[in-house]
């Protein structure tokens, strides 16, 4: 038989035991939220659901044109594109690398044309995840599209 008799001290020492784990817990997943969400989704919410309809027209539009991206990265870390479509010719192309999580800066991308109809980056993009915001204006319409990297 064990002599061992639960008293107010124990009773005591299991409760602030017990708070003591849902609080750290609780800090814990607090500052893994904080520092996971990187800012704003839109700066005006209100602003944004005005313009839906008028987003939703233009990604209408450009479906309607029957173009294609195809991305890949290169040995050196470049982004090229092909563009695929009728009589899809590009004038030029930009691009904007923003980290999904807001820990880097965004970086603005500059393309060449390339003699095989290709467009390069000019800089390689660094490793890891990123969104890229792309904008090809052809045959002089414009097409905007986004593409997760990594």
């Amino acid at each position: 038989m064990s002599s061992f008799r639960l008293n107010g001290r124990h009773v005591a020492a299991i409760f602030v035991s017990f708070f003591a784990v849902v609080i750290a817990v609780n800090v814990l997943m607090a500052s893994y939220a904080v520092g996971g969400f990187g800012g704003t989704v839109v700066d005006n919410s209100y602003v944004a659901s005005q313009r839906f309809n008028d987003w939703l027209a233009m990604a209408r539009r450009q479906d309607a044109l029957g173009w294609r991206q195809e991305t890949r990265l290169d040995a050196g870390r470049h982004l090229v594109l092909t563009l695929v479509g009728p009589s899809a010719t590009p004038t030029s192309v930009s691009a904007t690398a923003e980290h999904p999580l807001g820990r880097a800066a965004d970086i603005p991308l500059r393309f060449e044309a390339q003699a095989d109809g290709h467009w390069r980056a000019v800089t390689p993009l660094p490793a890891g995840r990123w969104i890229i915001h792309w904008t090809v204006q052809a045959d002089g319409q414009d097409m905007r599209f986004l593409e997760r990297n990594g």
